[in-house]
């Protein structure tokens, strides 16, 4: 109930991942040259995770020798969070490599590479990515793929792929999207699941730390 090898090491290296999005037909950030920059512009490991060693860079003074320098950085464009919302989308793909649910889940607010608030919506996403995505070979299960959306003009601009549950995921199972169920249907019962998209439009989810204080007992 995962997919292919060759798929996750796709998703494992972003410079990939990037040829897979525009052979699919969804754009991705431009390239840009490190050594003749234009700004603001971004930069991130192509291997990396959980948002370490990224640099957002407005202007010359804050391109440092050692970004230069990092050979696992990769540099394009900066994508305005002012303009574009943030999504992660939760897809699942039976065994006949169909998409059977898309969920997007818009990342409000983020933490340390984590989601912390979002909401799961019904918008244009899904019928973009069943368009361009419905039939992958090798892959099954549940993937997130994360996306920056402009409503105005429905812009969508790829940026990973995940080969696994988001962290985010419980906000996706809580607005009706039961891939657990799916999974135990598909490789327990030997059921074939169908595409359902009844899943509840505007769930959102709060995360929060809290903390407890006890005292020792020293008897």
């Amino acid at each position: 109930m995962v997919p292919d090898e060759d798929f996750i090491n796709t998703c494992r290296d972003k410079r990939i991942t990037k040829k897979f999005f525009e052979v699919h037909g969804i754009r991705t950030p431009k390239e840009i040259n490190k050594h003749n920059p234009t700004y603001p512009l971004f930069a991130k490991p192509f291997d990396g995770s959980l948002s370490t060693n990224i640099h957002i860079i407005k202007e010359p003074s804050e391109l440092t020798q050692k970004i230069l320098e990092d050979e696992k950085l990769i540099f394009m464009e900066y994508v305005d969070p002012a303009e574009y919302k943030e999504f992660t989308v939760d897809l699942y793909y039976g065994k006949d490599n169909l998409l059977k649910c898309i969920v997007p889940r818009e990342r409000v607010q983020v933490r340390s590479g984590e989601v912390n608030k979002a909401i799961a919506q019904k918008n244009y996403i899904i019928e973009y990515l069943h368009e361009r995505v419905n039939h992958l070979p090798g892959v099954r299960g549940c993937i997130c793929m994360q996306l920056f959306y402009r409503q105005e003009d429905n812009d969508i601009i790829g940026i990973e792929i995940n080969p696994r549950f988001g962290g985010g995921y419980p906000l996706s199972y809580y607005a009706g999207a039961n891939f657990p169920k799916m999974i135990i249907e598909e490789y327990l019962i030997g059921k074939t699941c169908d595409y359902m998209d009844n899943w509840e439009d505007g769930t959102v989810m709060l995360r929060y730390d809290s903390q407890v204080i006890t005292k020792l007992d020293k008897r």
